[in-house]
């Protein structure tokens, strides 16, 4: 898809498909993710400061299925990890901050190319 950015963990080809055709289901489904995103990335980085792995295992819960939506598998597979790691406790706290920090820098990157995405198909409305 020409529209599609080139970064290697965001692929909108499950989100055109569902949105059938309907730039307004596409504008909502990313400005969802927008909204959602940045909050559940700061709620994960403060529960890790903070050594508080269950928020964080839930915040990283509450933000996976939204990955998979956009076809951003590296960020939904790093999230999962370290779910997982803070749903054992907190035990490697250096490598869920490395994992946490990898996902992070990948989504906030592709929440820049969805802004762009977003405006783009607002102006076919």
């Amino acid at each position: 898809m020409p529209d599609s950015p080139s970064t290697p963990d965001l692929d909108l080809s499950f989100l055109y498909e569902i949105a059938d055709g309907s730039n307004e289901f596409v504008v909502e489904s990313i400005d969802m993710l927008l909204k959602q995103a940045p909050e559940c990335l700061q709620s994960i980085d403060n529960s890790i400061k903070t050594q508080d792995w269950v928020t964080a295992a839930g915040a990283a819960h509450k933000l996976k299925p939204s990955m998979g939506f956009f076809g951003m598998l590296i960020s939904q597979q790093l999230l999962q990890e370290v779910e997982l790691l803070c749903k054992a406790g907190g035990e490697e706290p250096t490598e869920i901050s490395a994992k946490f920090n990898q996902a992070k820098g990948i989504i906030e990157n592709n929440l820049e190319s969805l802004v762009r995405i977003k405006a783009q198909k607002e102006a076919g409305l």
